[in-house]
């Protein structure tokens, strides 16, 4: 995998009304086949909460917990669009959809698959 500079990204969801900023490299980029990340296409991107910031619409944000409720999965309440949440895995970090990120060319990453549909026995395979 090619090395990638730490950059500090801007993105959001589709309506523009959350809006976020993320600083990290995208080379630990991962990929879920969880029922709910397959759902929504997620990218993951784990980050430590001072490498995030969310700019505008705290207000606009909804969020949905299942099984565990650990995880906080934020989304927003007029376009549906989940750019980030707060991971079962981690819960003291911020999971950013690498999807909702401005300019990224997908094409250019290579998502490392985790297997969530087993995720107890896979979780020490998990690298952030």
């Amino acid at each position: 995998m090619a090395w990638r500079a730490v950059r500090t990204y801007t993105g959001g969801c589709h309506c523009g009304r959350v809006r976020l900023e993320v600083t990290a490299d995208l080379t630990r980029v991962s990929e879920c086949n969880c029922s709910i990340c397959t759902r929504k296409a997620y990218l993951h991107l784990i980050v430590p909460p001072d490498r995030f910031r969310l700019l505008a619409g705290e207000a606009d944000l909804a969020t949905y917990q299942f099984g565990t409720m650990t995880a906080r999965h934020h989304f927003c309440r007029h376009c549906g669009v989940a750019s980030f949440y707060v991971p079962r895995s981690h819960p003291d970090s911020i999971d950013v959809n690498v999807r909702c990120l401005d300019g990224v060319d997908l094409a250019t990453l290579t998502p490392r698959p985790f297997d969530g549909r087993h995720w107890e026995a896979s979780i020490g395979t998990l690298e952030v």
